[in-house]
């Protein structure tokens, strides 16, 4: 005889609802038996808690006023299937105390531990497995899987050694079960005994338990002979077991693998392709780029009826970002009926790869719910796109709104303080990583080493190289150590690490090293050992990356042979923009404007679409030409945006500035400027004032210094520009000034240095520099070569020294110039007759310019110098640049 539940004799605590025990009947409709009453209708999630509450006051009803029902069994089954249905731990807790008066039932026991499992109660599963005489197999499945599910594996481990020891056998479930636990807490070695097992006991062929051992070895060994050794083996498969197949070839990048495996599952005939099996196509189409294969697999999920699948439609968003086209992937997400955070996050990727910044912003701030990963996608699409200072704006959001924060979160905002190139910035974010705990992420760090580069705190970025862990593969930061040298004008300190992580064998060579380093050789001139890495580029086949190409054809250009540079070019079997544009650069640097004009008209005649750099470039290369082609240049320059949709930029506008002066059209060049649609910059007017100073237009000269004054410097070029007007107009208060509010802002001026190689050695100089081993024998030669050149007529031009002293200190300030000290240390160090190679940093100065042409007639000898404008050949008292630099 059943008797009424009251709370006072539950052994199991009962929910609190007013309305669970009644002194009076509540008004709820009659109903014959809970067997008889209507399953709910599935709502939306707005809906669910109402009906959840109905369930368990109903249901409890039922069983106050039918209390026979507590002694049937099936009637309890089903009660905790419904309680397992709508997630209503409560209901569950009731059956349970009704359950507790029956006779020990193992089938109502392993549902009862089942229900708890899937409602998360893991305790009170353990509670009830306890309270079982005789737990069987599916007791132990049961709990294993749901251990394993819910990420704790190691629980499911020590259950299923439990269940070994009291001798249970274990069935297919349990294997699928514990690999799956074996998989998750990384117990590699159990997994292979597992296996072991499974074969002794003749598991091998279960198909789900094939598939549980194909998924252990891609997690632990990624070896794919293995998996295909299960696979081969299989008597029956299932879509899952190709699935997994397909699967791992896609992650390891065997596409065409992947394709073939795909077309046998498809001719078999009785496997039909899920939307798994197409979402792993899909993404090796865009893996391998294979666009037409995509659109295939595309059409064929719209046959088989999934073509309003979330999964498929995701990977397919991926797809036509990767090889498609903006309206493709916008047509796309229009016709999903169905979108989650994954598809609106990539939709913002998709706008981001194609440059659609504002589209972006629109979806991110149209989605219904965002995530970290939704902000990150964003800010990296501002990183991709440089808009540093948005992407900083948005970490500093996500900062104030409590979002997680990732290393993918640091690694993002990082890379945008390096694009804004904002030293305090840069500062300010790498002690938020440290104060945080983020400081150990090999990632974080990493990227800190490069922001710390790009903003040029190389001091602070070498500190940080010292203490890099030993554990970690330091390859990648010795090249980012080594790009920054190259990029932060120490390209003799970038040979040196060079040469030495490779003594330490420290760093491997990859495109990324070789373009580097090769850039350093070029900035140095050091020719020798550009011809050192193009034989390693050959020999190690790194000839086939368009970069390392690019990068020789370059170096050569700058260390001044021409002949290498274009031979290189026209062995390439392919060519990009770049290529075409060292070339003209390359010709431009030596003064070869024709040249560079007849590169310009076979890169036109080739079909390649030039871009910004290219017509500034084309633009400069009118500067050198034998004859006035001005009519040509302003074409070009007036047509740039009709024909090749590019807008002038201000470097475009100071080169054909530059063109109209080297010709003598200043007052076309001065026109030109005021005709801006932006406020030109200081370089457009450095442009025209050079003109000015070459053609000795003082009237135009003086306009043009006042717009250079009355502006607001914004970088140290500038500054120096400005400061030195005041010094040359004798107004040394207001030089001073300037310099001083440089200061004060972080500016630097680098200061003038001269260097020449010298048996595989570099050798630089800097004004009054004392520093060099033989610098006695240096002064002495120069004093004598100087007294040679005023023998002959040369008079030293004090009018370059910007300095408030007296006229015998400029003349000795003159005389120890950089490049006059390199030319000395050359002569008194090479053979006679042989040519002297100088490089300079920054513009040679007048008096420099004229006392290297006496040299050369006076020692006989070609001197070559490569400053900031290009090279200078000097020979017989002239130069190649016929005074015009």
């Amino acid at each position: 005889m059943s008797t009424i539940i009251h709370p006072q004799n539950h052994p199991l605590p009962l929910p609190h609802h007013r309305h669970l025990f009644p002194t009076k009947p509540p008004p709820y409709p009659p109903c014959s038996s809970y067997l008889s009453f209507p399953k709910p209708k599935p709502k939306s999630h707005h809906h669910r808690p109402l009906l959840l509450a109905s369930t368990t006051a109903v249901s409890c009803h039922t069983l106050y006023y039918k209390p026979h029902i507590c002694n049937d069994v099936n009637s309890l089954l089903t009660l905790f299937n419904l309680s397992v249905q709508y997630s209503d731990a409560e209901l569950a807790k009731v059956v349970h105390a009704c359950s507790l008066k029956l006779q020990e039932d193992t089938h109502l026991g392993n549902s009862l531990v089942l229900a708890y499992l899937k409602l998360g109660l893991f305790n009170h599963s353990l509670n009830v497995f306890a309270s079982l005489s005789c737990p069987n197999v599916v007791t132990y499945s049961s709990l294993i899987s749901g251990f394993a599910k819910s990420n704790q594996g190691s629980k499911a481990i020590e259950l299923f050694m439990k269940m070994r020891t009291e001798g249970i056998e274990p069935n297919e479930f349990t294997f699928v079960a514990i690999l799956s636990a074996c998989i998750r807490v990384l117990e590699s070695e159990l997994g292979f005994q597992i296996h072991g097992l499974v074969v002794k006991m003749g598991f091998l062929d279960s198909t789900f338990v094939a598939n549980a051992l194909m998924g252990f070895y891609w997690k632990f060994t990624g070896n794919l002979r293995l998996i295909f050794n299960v696979f081969d083996e299989m008597p029956q498969r299932d879509v899952a077991s190709w699935n997994t197949v397909i699967s791992c070839l896609v992650k390891e990048g065997m596409y065409e693998k992947a394709f073939e495996l795909f077309r046998v599952m498809q001719g078999i005939g009785c496997f039909r392709a899920d939307f798994f099996t197409i979402s792993s196509i899909l993404s090796a189409c865009e893996g391998s780029n294979a666009f037409m294969k995509g659109k295939e697999v595309h059409a064929h999920a719209i046959r088989t009826g999934l073509e309003g699948n979330l999964s498929v439609n995701n990977v397919l968003i991926g797809l036509y970002t990767q090889c498609g086209r903006v309206r493709d992937v916008a047509v796309l997400f229009e016709s999903m009926p169905i979108r989650d955070v994954i598809t609106w996050t990539q939709m913002i990727t998709a706008y981001m790869e194609f440059g659609l910044v504002d589209l972006a912003m629109k979806v991110f701030n149209e989605m219904p719910e965002k995530n970290c990963i939704s902000y990150n996608a964003l800010m990296a699409g501002f990183c991709k796109n440089g808009e540093g200072l948005k992407a900083v704006k948005l970490f500093i959001e996500m900062v104030s709104e409590g979002l997680e924060l990732t290393d993918f979160s640091l690694s993002s905002v990082i890379n945008a303080c390096a694009l804004v190139m904002d030293v305090k910035a840069s500062e300010q974010i790498q002690g938020f990583c440290l104060k945080f705990g983020f400081g150990s992420n090999v990632c974080v760090e990493a990227a800190l080493l490069d922001m710390c580069i790009r903003c040029g705190r190389m001091a602070d970025a070498e500190k940080m190289f010292r203490i890099w862990p030993v554990e970690h593969d330091n390859s990648v930061v010795c090249t980012s150590m080594l790009c920054g040298y190259a990029r932060n004008g120490q390209p003799d300190e970038a040979v040196l690490f060079f040469l030495r992580c490779r003594l330490e064998g420290t760093m491997d060579l990859d495109e990324v090293t070789l373009t580097s380093i090769l850039g350093a050789c070029g900035t140095l001139g050091f020719e020798k050992m550009g011809e050192q890495i193009h034989c390693y580029a050959l020999k190690t086949g790194f000839v086939t990356d368009l970069g390392v190409l690019n990068s020789i054809i370059s170096m050569y250009a700058k260390c001044g042979n021409m002949n290498d540079a274009i031979k290189v070019f026209d062995i390439m079997p392919i060519r990009d923009v770049i290529s075409w544009n060292a070339l003209i650069a390359g010709h431009i640097l030596h003064r070869q404007g024709d040249e560079a004009l007849a590169v310009w008209s076979a890169m036109e005649e080739a079909g390649i679409q030039p871009d910004t750099i290219t017509l500034f470039l084309v633009l400069s290369a009118y500067r050198h030409t034998n004859l006035d082609l001005v009519d040509d240049c302003r074409k070009l320059f007036l047509s740039m945006r009709t024909d090749y949709d590019i807008e002038p930029t201000s470097e475009h506008h100071a080169s054909f500035v530059s063109v109209l002066g080297q010709w003598g059209l200043l007052e076309e060049a001065e026109e030109t400027i005021e005709n801006m649609t932006v406020e030109p910059k200081a370089s457009v007017w450095r442009a025209l004032l050079n003109s000015c100073r070459i053609h000795l237009n003082t009237t135009i000269g003086k306009r043009v210094a006042k717009h250079i004054l009355a502006m607001k410097p914004q970088d140290p070029s500038t500054y120096i520009l400005v400061s030195n007007l005041y010094s040359a107009s004798g107004r040394w208060h207001c030089s001073e000034t300037v310099r001083e509010d440089m200061r004060e802002k972080g500016f630097r001026k680098n200061p003038a240095r001269s260097w020449i190689i010298h048996q595989n050695n570099i050798h630089p100089f800097y004004t009054r520099d004392k520093s060099h081993p033989l610098t006695k024998d240096i002064y002495r030669g120069l004093e004598i070569l100087v007294m040679e050149c005023q023998k002959a007529g040369y008079v030293p031009d004090t009018s370059f020294v910007l300095h408030e002293v007296e006229e015998h200190q400029k003349k000795e300030f003159l005389l120890y110039h950089s490049a006059k000290l390199a030319a000395t240390y050359g002569i008194l160090m090479t053979k006679h007759r042989e040519p002297i190679r100088i490089v300079k940093n920054i513009h040679m100065c007048g008096d420099c310019h004229t006392f290297m042409k006496y040299v050369s007639i006076i020692t006989k000898r070609e001197i070559l110098v490569r400053d900031a404008s290009g090279f200078h050949c000097f020979r017989n008292g002239q130069c190649c640049c016929k005074d015009y630099w």
